[in-house]
C-alpha cells in the first residue's frame, strides 16, 4: 500500500450559559509538539526520519509530498526542524549531555560541515563535533557544531569532566586533556591505516613485501586478543590481566620494531610518517595496558559520525548556524536511538507527541532513547 496523508481534526467546542453571567468555555486541545502549527507529530517524525535517517533533502522531500496531495514548502519544513532541533529537544539533549559527562570514557572525533550563513565565511569549514559514551543499553551520541576546530572546542565540550578521553592525534585534543589532566588515550586504528597507506602504495608500486606488512601482523595480534576477550565476555579484571600478559608482549614487539626501523626510514616517505606518528603518540597509545575500559580504537566515534557524513553528501550544507545546531541536536537525537537499538520513526513520534505533555524533569527522563521499553 503507498503512503497516505490523513488530516486530523481537533474541534474544540464552546460552552456557554444564555441565563448566567458565566463567561463562555472552551474545550482544551491536545498540547502541540509546535505551537500554532499544523504539523503532526508523526508528519514531524517523518520528515527529520527521511533527512537525517535516510539522507532526503527538504527539496525533493517537497516534491514527495506534492506527489501525495499535500504542500509542504522546504521553507516551511526547515523553519520546523530549527524549531524542534534548537527550542522543543533541549531538554532532552542536557540530559543526555548529564548523562554522557557522568562516564567514565568519552569517545570524541569530528568532521568539516559547510555553513551559508554563519560566523565563518561559507567558503571556510565549519565542523560538527561528537561525542560517544555509556555502556552496551546506555549508549550516547551527541554532536555538537561549532564554527572553530580550535582546541577551544573541545575545552567547551568537556568543561568540569574528569575521565578519559580516546581521540585521534589531533592536537586540539591534547591541550585539554593537559589542561583538565584527563586521561588521554590513542587510537590504533589510526596507526595501523596509516600502515596500511604505506603498504597499499608499495603494492601498486609492484613491491610484493614491504615493512609494513610486520606492523600490520602485530597489529592484528593486538586486535585478535580483544577479539577473543569480547567473544569470551571478559570481565573487567579478566580484561585487564590479558592485557598486561598478551597484549603488553605484543606492545613491546611494536616498540622495538619502530625503534629498529627509525633510523634507516626516510622521514617523508609514507612508511617513514606511520612510524613517526607511532611513535609520537605512543604515551596515548599504551594506556589501555592499565585501563579495561578503554578500547583499542576510536571505531565507536568514527562510526558514530558516519551517518552524519553520508547525509552531507546528499543536503551538501547547512543554511544558517540555526540550521546547523538543529541538525546536531537532532543527529544526536536519532544516533542515540540507532546505538540503542531503537526504531528512530517510531522514537521521535513517540517524543513528539509526549514531550509537549511532559511537566517535570522525571517525565523527561523516560523519553531518552535508552529508557524505552
Amino acid at each position: 500500500m503507498p503512503a497516505t496523508v490523513r488530516v486530523l481534526k481537533h474541534i474544540q467546542l464552546k460552552y456557554g450559559c444564555p441565563g448566567c453571567d458565566q463567561s463562555i468555555k472552551t474545550a482544551s486541545k491536545p498540547a502541540q509538539v509546535l505551537p500554532k502549527s499544523n504539523a503532526s507529530p508523526s508528519l514531524l517524525a517523518h520528515i527529520v526520519t527521511a533527512k537525517y535517517v535516510d539522507g532526503v533533502p527538504l527539496y525533493r522531500q517537497e516534491a514527495q509530498f506534492e506527489r501525495l496531495g499535500l504542500t509542504v514548502p522546504r521553507g516551511t519544513s526547515a523553519r520546523w526542524m530549527i524549531q524542534l532541533g534548537v527550542d522543543t529537544l533541549m531538554p532532552l539533549i542536557n540530559l543526555l549531555n548529564d548523562h554522557c559527562m557522568a562516564q567514565p570514557l568519552i569517545h570524541l572525533d569530528e568532521t568539516p560541515v559547510q555553513v551559508l550563513k554563519g560566523d565563518q565565511p561559507a567558503h571556510r569549514d565549519h565542523y560538527m563535533w561528537v561525542r560517544c559514551a555509556g555502556p552496551p543499553g546506555q549508549r550516547i551520541v551527541l554532536f555538537d557544531y561549532d564554527a572553530s576546530r580550535s582546541s577551544t572546542v573541545p575545552k567547551r565540550l568537556l568543561s568540569d569532566y574528569h575521565g578519559a578521553i580516546l581521540t585521534d592525534g589531533y592536537e586540539a585534543y591534547n591541550a585539554v586533556a593537559a589542561a583538565q589532566h584527563l586521561l588521554h588515550a590513542g587510537c590504533w586504528a589510526q596507526v595501523r591505516r596509516k600502515f596500511d597507506e604505506a603498504r597499499t602504495v608499495a603494492s601498486q608500486a609492484g613491491i610484493e613485501r614491504h615493512r609494513s606488512d610486520e606492523m600490520l601482523a602485530l597489529i592484528r595480534e593486538l586486535y585478535a586478543v580483544e577479539r577473543i576477550l569480547k567473544e569470551q565476555d571478559a570481565t573487567a579484571a579478566e580484561r585487564l590481566t590479558a592485557r598486561q600478559g598478551k597484549s603488553a608482549s605484543i606492545i613491546a614487539r611494536i616498540r622495538e620494531w619502530i625503534d629498529t626501523q627509525r633510523p634507516h626510514i626516510v622521514p617523508q616517505s609514507l612508511l617513514g610518517k606511520a612510524i613517526s606518528y607511532t611513535h609520537n603518540q605512543w604515551p596515548k597509545l599504551i594506556v589501555f595496558l592499565q585501563h579495561s575500559p578503554i578500547a583499542l580504537d576510536n571505531n565507536r566515534a568514527e562510526n558514530a559520525i558516519r551517518p552524519f557524513v553520508i547525509g552531507r553528501k546528499n543536503w551538501l550544507f547547512c543554511d544558517t548556524k540555526a540550521g546547523a545546531l538543529a541538525s546536531a541536536n537532532l543527529y544526536s537525537l536519532i544516533e542515540t536511538a540507532k546505538a540503542n537499538g531503537i526504531e528512530p520513526h517510531a522514537y521521535l513520534a513517540r517524543v513528539f507527541t509526549d514531550l509537549p505533555a511532559a511537566q517535570t524533569v522525571a517525565d523527561i527522563e523516560k523519553l531518552l532513547p535508552f529508557k524505552q521499553s
